[in-house]
């Protein structure tokens, strides 16, 4: 089992390739995963439903057919790794919780969602759902059902949000891959906060289907990692659409583009930009020195702006708002008291608002994507901050930024907001001060050019400005 556990401690990769040549088997890699779960969850909360016994179920089937020489298994990519979703994603026998108390009283899943059932296919092995802020309406994981998700890097913080619960399990080291999903910033914002790395593909790459919704027009999924490989591994595994029918309107029909081969081609040709103006005013000092040492790293030295962001993001709250406030609007009216509070008053309140707004806020979108769309004419790479400001302590208010008092909640989606309101693809990669805690920086590149925020991410991480350490799990405790 010592064998095992330290297995875990390490990538995806190098856990497929010890079950592969017999170093350790899955049944032991899965045991250690919930040993640790087990052992550290008390403190993190991150895990809302362990899956014990289908994983072992699953492991101990993997084993077998390795055994026995089963034809294509040892080629599988994730053999035995476990991973976890995001308690959204649909797993059969359970109820899609998507972090309220009312998705309880509904019946248990059918099917495990799409994206489950491909990194399964790959020889994955799930352990369980993640917490997370009630119907994704939230960047904190402050959830009053199932408790907060306490960041492992410093239990007295918040781990971010909506997929609070996926970036502080990756980051504690209970499993090494883990979903989630991104509206406005809910991969993004968890994986600056947690020190780990996330991607949030273009719009339409990946299928949601079996994800319960938050904004079908917004609404991304994505995975969460300790390495650039594991990201770029997990994310291939997924990609394609959905074949025998459209169960997700918004996939787009395309075919997979690897990510993985182009990882070693470094920087050649690609041309990076720094966006300032409202991306710095809005980033603390220390968010804004994560962008610059990422920036100095890349030889990136011109400074840009984007074009309309104050009214793309304006935009995407009213459409947030108002699309949220219609999907809940029966529920709303018959049992409001059974929501969080922070996300039921914004329901409401989306409910309220005048289809002339949301009509508006639909041509603004479409006008600051066309804007966006011609930086990419000069520009290969955009970089910016992910959170203005790194974790603060669980039960913060408000947020000092640049002379101005904001409400925190909020507030630390001012910078990935901008870009999932028109679909770009961004990785968030972790960046540590000398001191104190990590800050993500945004690699933000044109639709389905994926590849290229993956290239400058494993620059990054192979000259060390760019770490996903695991937590010690000690900083804060009581």
């Amino acid at each position: 089992m010592s064998g095992a556990a330290e297995c875990l401690r390490g990538d995806a990769t190098a856990m497929a390739r010890a079950v592969r040549t017999r170093e350790v088997s899955a049944g032991a890699l899965v045991e250690a995963s919930l040993a640790h779960i087990s052992a550290t969850n008390g403190r993190v909360n991150a895990f809302t439903e362990v899956t014990a016994s289908r994983a072992r179920q699953r492991a101990a089937l993997l084993d077998n057919q390795l055994a026995g020489d089963a034809p294509g298994l040892a080629a599988q990519p994730l053999l035995g790794v476990p991973f976890a979703v995001k308690n959204l994603f649909d797993i059969e026998g359970l109820a899609t919780l998507a972090g309220s108390a009312i998705e309880r009283e509904r019946a248990p899943a059918t099917a495990d969602a799409l994206l489950v059932q491909r990194l399964e296919a790959a020889g994955a092995v799930l352990v369980g759902a993640l917490n997370m802020d009630e119907y994704a309406y939230g960047f904190t994981t402050e959830n009053s059902h199932a408790g907060p998700v306490r960041n492992p890097h410093d239990l007295t913080r918040i781990a971010g949000g909506s997929s609070g619960g996926s970036g502080a399990a990756v980051a504690a080291g209970q499993v090494p891959l883990a979903l989630g999903s991104d509206t406005n910033g809910s991969i993004r914002v968890p994986a600056s906060l947690c020190g780990v790395f996330g991607l949030k593909p273009t719009f339409g790459r990946l299928p949601r289907t079996g994800s319960y919704p938050f904004i079908s027009g917004l609404d991304h999924l994505g995975p969460f990692a300790r390495s650039v490989r594991d990201l770029a591994l997990s994310y291939d595994l997924m990609q394609g659409p959905e074949s025998g029918g459209r169960r997700d309107p918004g996939c787009a029909q395309r075919g997979a583009d690897p990510v993985l081969p182009s990882l070693a081609q470094g920087m050649d040709g690609l041309r990076v930009g720094v966006l300032g103006g409202y991306f710095q005013d809005h980033a603390q000092a220390e968010a804004w020195a994560a962008v610059q040492r990422v920036a100095q790293a890349l030889h990136a030295r011109e400074t840009v702006e984007l074009p309309m962001v104050e009214a793309g993001r304006a935009a995407a709250f009213l459409i947030t708002n108002a699309e949220g406030g219609a999907l809940h609007i029966d529920d709303l009216r018959r049992r409001a008291a059974d929501f969080e509070p922070l996300s039921r008053d914004r329901f409401l309140a989306g409910a309220l608002l005048p289809a002339a707004w949301i009509d508006r806020a639909q041509r603004v979108r479409r006008l600051y994507a066309q804007a966006v769309a011609g930086l990419f004419e000069h520009f290969d790479v955009l970089l910016a901050a992910a959170t203005p400001c790194a974790a603060t302590p669980i039960g913060t208010e408000w947020l000092a930024l640049n002379g101005k008092r904001l409400p925190l909640r909020p507030s630390m989606g001012l910078l990935t907001q901008p870009f999932s309101c028109i679909g770009l693809p961004v990785c968030a990669v972790p960046v540590w001060p000398d001191e104190g805690l990590p800050i993500g920086v945004q690699v933000i590149t044109a639709p389905w050019r994926e590849d290229r925020a993956l290239r400058v991410a494993a620059v990054l991480e192979a000259a060390g400005i760019a770490r996903a350490p695991l937590a010690s799990l000690t900083i804060g405790e009581s």
